[in-house]
């Protein structure tokens, strides 16, 4: 068995053609939850979602969000009547004190759904109503997943991190924000003086998750910070991963990163924006995959090649490049 920790599209990206190399049946996926929110009094977890709907077979493969082919009518009917009635449709959140009331797993991130401002496919609405549904019924996070997981036909076990509220707080000069505020909302705007992770002092991992630690892991090409950042703020998992072989796959080439907000996150929270300072970052790390043209010499075992994901052949190759760093360090 081997675990993988999957934050934003890098994970997802890397196990969508890794089939040969990883057999889903064999694999489990550890999903951050520090991107959560809960919107419109639904619980929405975009990295165990993402995991969900790749495993069952409805990803959007050109967004790498949501259901493909999914209608939008309720989410074009929140829009309508937000103009109609002349209220705002950025985001908003609740008042302060209902950040603490209500569901303690959305603690710190709820959000109106008054003019939405994430894009919400119908079918992808159906997943948080009954999530959701789940958790006001009684069940953990973890049990509600499980129960996604079954409808889609996962052979893949799909585990949150914990089943406790984490929020990741982007700090600007604005004031906090939640990073989906920052990242959706804003486009990644304003400049990142800080990240906090909300929450992560009283979380603690469960014991599902501590058990899929057990196996060697694989650590994606996902953020540092808002994808792993928020597991390791988990009671737990950072000893977890001190205690057992890891790989990492680097989200950057040297200095360049592939996609999305890395750079200027790490940048944020004091660390190099580069192959070093994910290393850095990662201590536990008895490994790494890097790109080829990746010269960064470090202190740790490495295995090179084209750590592009554009395709599912691509996901093979570095997959089995992964697979020949834990042959190295498992």
């Amino acid at each position: 068995m081997v675990t993988f920790l999957a934050g934003g599209t890098g994970t997802p990206k890397l196990l969508a053609g890794a089939g040969d190399v990883f057999a889903p049946d064999r694999t489990a996926v550890v999903a951050n939850t520090g991107d959560d929110i809960e919107l419109g009094g639904h619980l929405v977890c975009p990295d165990l979602d993402t995991m969900l709907f790749l495993d069952g077979g409805e990803l959007d493969r050109e967004t790498w969000w949501g259901i493909a082919d999914d209608s939008a009518a309720t989410h074009d009917e929140l829009h309508r009547l937000a103009a109609a009635a002349d209220l705002p449709t950025g985001p908003q959140y609740l008042p302060e004190a209902a950040q603490t009331a209500g569901r303690d797993i959305a603690r710190h991130r709820r959000f109106s759904g008054v003019g939405e401002f994430m894009h919400i496919g119908d079918r992808d609405r159906a997943v948080h109503i009954t999530r959701t549904s789940l958790l006001d019924a009684g069940r953990s996070l973890t049990e509600a997943t499980r129960r996604l997981a079954d409808a889609f036909g996962l052979e893949r076990e799909l585990l949150p991190m914990s089943d406790d509220p984490v929020a990741t707080m982007i700090h600007t000069p604005d004031g906090p924000m939640h990073f989906q505020e920052w990242w959706v909302g804003r486009n990644g705007e304003p400049p990142v003086e800080d990240v906090e992770f909300r929450g992560g002092d009283r979380a603690a991992a469960t014991p599902a998750v501590l058990d899929a630690l057990d196996n060697p892991v694989v650590v994606g090409p996902s953020n540092p910070v808002t994808s792993l950042g928020p597991m390791l703020a988990v009671d737990g998992i950072r000893e977890a991963l001190a205690d057992t072989p890891v790989v990492a796959v680097s989200p950057f080439v040297e200095d360049r990163v592939f996609s999305g907000p890395a750079a200027d996150l790490m940048a944020g929270v004091g660390r190099d924006p580069s192959t070093t300072g994910v290393a850095e970052a990662y201590p536990f790390a008895d490994a790494f995959v890097l790109d080829s043209d990746d010269g960064t010499e470090l202190d740790r075992p490495v295995v090179r090649t084209d750590t592009a994901l554009d395709t599912e052949a691509d996901s093979d190759r570095v997959a089995r490049a992964v697979a020949d760093a834990l042959a190295e360090v498992a």
